[in-house]
């Protein structure tokens, strides 16, 4: 009995076999690592600087106001947002459009 006592007692020794188990494992989980950091850093399209993004309240929760290029100079051309003009403003001027405020 105080030879299991003493045996449990004390940590596994680790032979040869045990450790390379070990650096096989840990040597594919820090491969598997930097491959990711290096997908995620690499991947994606940078952003755009013509792009108007705005999401604002709206009678049914959130709208959203999106369009880059041509469909965003259209957007600051329109007019049409008469309750968020100072967002359409920062959004136009940002993307490097024109904003025409909505007539009175």
């Amino acid at each position: 009995m105080q030879e299991q006592a003493r045996r449990l007692s004390q940590p596994l020794p680790w032979g040869r076999p045990q450790k390379i188990v070990a650096a096989v494992l840990a040597s594919l989980m820090l491969a598997g690592s930097g491959t990711l950091i290096a997908f995620a850093l690499s991947s994606g399209a940078p952003a755009r600087a013509d792009c108007v993004d705005l999401s604002f309240p709206s009678t049914l929760g959130a709208a959203e106001v999106k369009g880059c290029g041509v469909k965003a100079r259209q957007i600051c051309a329109s007019g049409a947002y008469r309750g968020i003009q100072r967002e359409m403003l920062l959004a136009c001027r940002k993307a490097g459009f024109p904003y025409r405020r909505p007539p009175a």
